[in-house]
């Protein structure tokens, strides 16, 4: 990872976004926004003032969430869909690193 991309993921982190502005940002309401956080999809960090603030990370949540939900799929289902579409990335991603860690499993029998 160079710098760069670290730098990156931290913006990607960082909780830059009303919820004024992620709500516009995202094309939804505010009362979408709640809900979801309701659904435990994302959990956006407190200002001083108590104000909810979005990471870049959590609106691209958010907008595959209400992909779903545009397309009919209730709130709490769509937020249970995205959960378990991360989880399977994630899994996908270590499975790739386990196995390019191991290297090829047996070469004397690949000869």
């Amino acid at each position: 990872m160079t710098a760069d991309d670290t730098f990156g993921r931290l913006d990607d982190d960082f909780p830059a976004y009303t919820m004024g502005r992620a709500a516009e940002m995202l094309g939804t309401t505010q009362g979408f926004l709640r809900a979801i956080g309701e659904a435990r999809l994302i959990t956006p960090l407190r200002s001083a003032g108590g104000h909810r603030r979005y990471s870049r990370y959590q609106l691209r949540i958010a907008a595959r969430a209400r992909e779903l939900v545009d397309q009919g799929t209730p709130v709490e289902a769509a937020c249970r869909i995205v959960i378990l579409e991360d989880q399977l990335e994630e899994a996908q991603r270590l499975n790739a690193e386990y196995r390019r860690a191991a290297g090829p499993a047996n070469p004397a029998a690949a000869a």
